[in-house]
């Protein structure tokens, strides 16, 4: 009896699967992960090999997107995009993205900066901080609900958790969208 309670255990202890926490990349991994490519008018890109060898971790791993959205209010990010609903900086809610939604777009725009405001960070952060900042800007802007999100917070909800209700519900898209990702030409 006992023999058999304690395969019990180890099967099930066995088919526990977390998901796997990088709490630090590996140097080599990280210069890679810095060296996207741009377009020559620095919107949108391709992302380098290693972050889809990686299986796109910064989109899809809930520890990266709660580590994103800690980054968020811990650089301040909040005093000019506000809760994704814009301010001084622009909104991430409004469908429209001054240089896209794509993850190449948003880690370009916080590691160089934007004119008219937007300061660059790759001084202030690593490339793996970076990334997952960008990974948590795109849930907050995002037209689909996925599978992984950041944690909830509770004290200022003016909208459901962020995988919950994306930003499809928050803004009438009104005619046909431009690009699929994006809501029509303001």
């Amino acid at each position: 009896m006992r023999v058999v309670v304690l395969l019990l255990c180890i099967v099930t202890l066995g088919g526990c699967e977390r998901e796997k926490r990088e709490l630090r990349l590996d140097p080599p991994v990280a210069d890679a992960l810095d060296k996207i490519a741009l377009m020559p008018n620095r919107i949108a890109g391709a992302p380098p090999q290693v972050y889809f060898a990686l299986d796109k971790p910064y989109e899809s791993n809930a520890y990266n997107l709660s580590e994103g959205k800690r980054l968020y209010s811990w650089f301040g990010c909040k005093s000019c995009h506000g809760d994704g609903e814009g301010g001084i900086g622009p909104s991430f809610l409004d469908g429209w993205w001054y240089y896209g939604p794509e993850m190449v777009s948003i880690f370009a725009s916080i590691r160089d900066g934007r004119p008219h405001g937007m300061p660059a960070f790759k001084d202030k952060m690593t490339t793996d901080e970076i990334w997952q900042l960008a990974g948590y800007v795109q849930t907050i802007g995002a037209y689909s609900a996925k599978t992984a999100a950041p944690s909830r917070n509770d004290e200022k909800q003016t909208r459901p958790a962020e995988n919950r209700a994306p930003a499809a519900i928050q803004f009438n898209e009104g005619p046909i969208p431009v690009h699929p990702d994006q809501g029509p030409t303001p």
